[in-house]
């Protein structure tokens, strides 16, 4: 029963829009689905499995939250907005957790055992966000919305991108690393230039002819005019031999 309270309590301190506790209690859809889980996990625990999942069922059902009865949820879990949220079986999560709509705490094996998150003490995790397999979210952590989580976290770090990466840890920024798909790419790079240099040649190649049809004109021209001389120049004796003979 104190756990109840403690979620309401935190519940009402996590979310500005709720005006008090019995408009929580009432109208808000992430507090029921952790209450029914409560209870299914406490069957769970007592090896009453298929009444466990028929109430996992039917919380599913009124809340839009997919969580398994087997996980484990620690003191004041707050589920904000509560549609579309998958906590699998193996799932453990600490004390004064946080997680808002859409979020997956998923497994990535089809084998027993442990294969979902460990989700530390004062975590949130953002809207849409997916953590996937038995990895460790460190205390204090901030999963941006989605994100997509495949390795661990360690604790107070700040986590965005598809596949996560850290961009803050402890509040401090955390400074880049080249991975491989940021490195430099040096054969692409010889393909810009040559590439830059073919249709530079090219263009020069398209010059030059332009230059040489434009000369063989000119010559052609020339070559007419010279032949023109030539055949006037040759017609001009005959004409003065005529002239001398009238």
């Amino acid at each position: 029963m104190k756990d109840i309270v403690d979620d309401v309590s935190y519940g009402c301190k996590r979310d500005p829009a709720a005006r008090n506790a019995l408009e929580f209690v009432l109208l808000y859809p992430g507090f029921h689905a952790v209450i029914l889980h409560r209870i299914a996990h406490l069957l769970w625990i007592h090896n009453l499995l298929f009444i466990a999942r028929v109430i996992s069922f039917f919380s599913r059902f009124l809340t839009g939250c997919d969580i398994h009865p087997g996980a484990v949820i620690g003191k004041r879990f707050f589920i904000d907005h509560g549609m579309g949220v998958v906590i699998g079986e193996t799932t453990y999560i600490g004390d004064d957790v946080t997680l808002y709509q859409g979020v997956t705490l998923g497994g990535t094996s089809t084998q027993k055992g442990k294969r979902h998150p460990t989700v530390g003490n004062g975590v949130v995790v953002g809207a849409g966000a997916i953590v996937l397999g038995p990895l460790n979210i460190g205390d204090g952590s901030r999963i941006g919305a989605g994100s997509v989580v495949i390795k661990d976290v360690n604790p107070h770090s700040t986590v965005v991108g598809i596949p996560g990466k850290v961009v803050r840890q402890r509040g401090v920024k955390v400074q880049k690393v080249l991975d491989h798909a940021s490195l430099p790419d040096p054969l692409g790079r010889c393909h810009e230039i040559y590439e830059y240099k073919i249709e530079k040649l090219e263009k020069e190649i398209e010059m030059l002819k332009s230059l040489l049809v434009n000369n063989n004109v000119l010559h052609n021209e020339e070559i007419a005019r010279s032949e023109e001389s030539i055949h006037m120049k040759s017609r001009l004796p005959a004409e003065e031999h005529k002239s001398d003979s009238e």
